[in-house]
């Protein structure tokens, strides 16, 4: 909090200056910042049966931050902190290039379509003559959802943080209609 606006976004524009610069130290490009907001709210002080009063005013900066390196992220995340950045929310992780990935899948699915097809043609005592259609859904993924960061008075101590990618799972349904000769 500051006593005036002006203040308040001074302030605030001092520690986001920090907070970008140990992005660019650690290697965040410039493509991969954006900033989500801008916000400078009054706080108020509230009496019983009195109207309120500004007391100061605060100001708010968020800014999305795309890592693209996982394994360097928790140490960024900590750096931040220690930068002026004392919200953080995220990280949503995702895919950086799901389109090879569900090409991966189309494929995959499409050589069982086949060899069920074979299988069944064999077990008829028949053969696949050719594809007559085929139809695709895929599942949605969430849209990724980048780190938040948000600089505003405090500084703490952070721990080592960590982050863990684990395993993301795209799924491709094929109908494939065969005709059999």
């Amino acid at each position: 909090d500051h006593a005036d606006a002006a203040g308040a976004m001074r302030e605030n524009a001092t520690r986001m200056e920090r907070v970008i610069a140990a992005l660019k130290r650690a290697g965040v490009a410039d493509k991969d910042l954006r900033t989500a907001s801008i916000s400078l709210q009054p706080q108020y002080r509230y009496g019983e049966n009195q109207p309120p009063v500004i007391t100061g005013y605060q100001a708010l900066n968020t800014v999305t931050v795309k890592f693209r390196d996982i394994g360097k992220a928790g140490s960024i995340l900590d750096a931040l902190v220690a930068t002026g950045a004392n919200q953080i929310s995220g990280p949503d992780l995702g895919l950086d290039n799901p389109a090879a990935a569900l090409d991966e899948a189309r494929l995959d699915a499409m050589a069982k379509a086949r060899a069920r097809a074979e299988l069944y043609a064999r077990a008829a005592g028949l053969s696949v003559k050719r594809i007559l259609s085929i139809s695709e859904s895929t599942m949605e993924m969430p849209r990724p959802l980048p780190i938040m960061m948000r600089a505003q008075g405090m500084v703490a101590e952070a721990a080592k943080s960590q982050i863990l990618p684990g395993e993301q799972e795209l799924h491709v349904n094929l109908s494939v209609r065969f005709e059999l000769q």
